[in-house]
């Protein structure tokens, strides 16, 4: 038993300590989901600046969040992926590059944030940038224009050009609407553009030796996942082949490429973070504007350069952002 006075004191404190109790005991854990077009190993070092810009915003694996990760080794296994990612209820689906139309399809409700894509104007997948509408946002690549940047260099980079090889994958749409792109920046750098299709690995043997007979003097590379699933391949290959090649990925030239140009994607994942923050304490995907770059990465390789031959222009050099000896 206890007296009347104890009582009444042990029941005003009650209510503070079960809501501190409850405070500590129930908070909210949040799940989001991240579905990559890209292997683990290639999509791991994107990944981590993206929880490092969730970190910062104080969103903690374990502690607040929760995230389910989807790779896919195929492009076909993406719908089975973003399928999954929706059973689980998941808060908000991160996606980036051929990953964003199959999540779009398989819901209209569950945020998505484009942590890197390609024109989503162009491909269908927003009304506009600054009102995107529906349930998805995040951060454009602006590839197309890009692509145009990345011939210019191909031809300041290597002497008398003319003829360019352009190697696209036809099943992925963000590919073929650069591709699409490339004509009129081409014409306009007085430059024939010769296509090159590949669908998967097994096609680039067939595709650098066309290459070699249309006798053309560079390659660029379109943005897709398939390359960029096989970097080092495709850069022992344009060695080989003795062609000067340009990619969008900076991880192109560390693999042994020969030049890249594009967007930090690790810069787009780690300011996507601030998307899904905003979406977490109740902001709305229709009513966040698409953001684009705001960091461009020249690399040039200057080994791969010494292999192909290539004295590379004083001009090109002050303006790229890293030189790999």
């Amino acid at each position: 038993m206890i007296g009347r006075r104890s009582f009444l004191g042990l029941a005003a404190t009650t209510p503070a300590i079960t809501s501190l109790a409850a405070g500590v005991q129930t908070e909210r854990i949040r799940r989001i989901g991240v579905l990559s077009p890209f292997p683990f190993a290639d999509a791991a070092p994107w990944h981590e600046a993206f929880r490092q810009g969730l970190r910062e915003l104080g969103w903690i694996e374990g502690k607040n969040l929760d995230i389910e990760y989807r790779y896919a080794d195929r492009p076909a296994e993406l719908p089975a992926l973003a399928a999954q990612l929706v059973r689980l209820k998941v808060e908000v689906i991160v996606t980036s590059a051929t990953g964003t139309p199959p999540a779009k399809e398989a819901t209209q409700t569950i945020p998505i944030v484009m942590a890197s894509n390609a024109d989503p104007v162009a491909m269908g997948m927003v009304k506009t940038l600054a009102e995107p509408g529906g349930n998805l946002t995040g951060l454009s690549q602006i590839s197309s224009e890009l692509a145009g940047k990345r011939l210019e260099l191909l031809k300041e980079i290597v002497p008398n050009l003319t003829l360019v090889a352009v190697m696209w994958n036809p099943g992925g749409r963000g590919s073929t609407v650069d591709w699409q792109e490339m004509q009129l920046p081409a014409k306009s750098l007085g430059l024939r553009l010769h296509p090159l299709e590949a669908r998967s690995a097994s096609d680039f043997d067939r595709a650098f030796a066309e290459a070699n007979r249309a006798r053309v003097g560079a390659l660029a590379i379109m943005p897709s996942p398939l390359f960029a699933g096989n970097l080092r391949l495709i850069a022992d290959l344009a060695v080989k082949s003795r062609l000067p090649t340009i990619f969008n990925l900076r991880e192109f030239a560390d693999s042994g490429g020969l030049a890249s140009y594009g967007p930090n994607r690790a810069n787009e994942f780690y300011r996507a973070a601030t998307y899904v923050d905003k979406i977490l304490r109740g902001a709305k995907p229709a009513d966040l504007p698409v953001e684009q770059p705001t960091r461009f990465d020249l690399v040039i390789n200057l080994k791969t350069a010494q292999a192909l031959g290539l004295t590379i222009p004083r001009a090109v050099l002050l303006r790229a952002d890293e030189l790999i000896q």
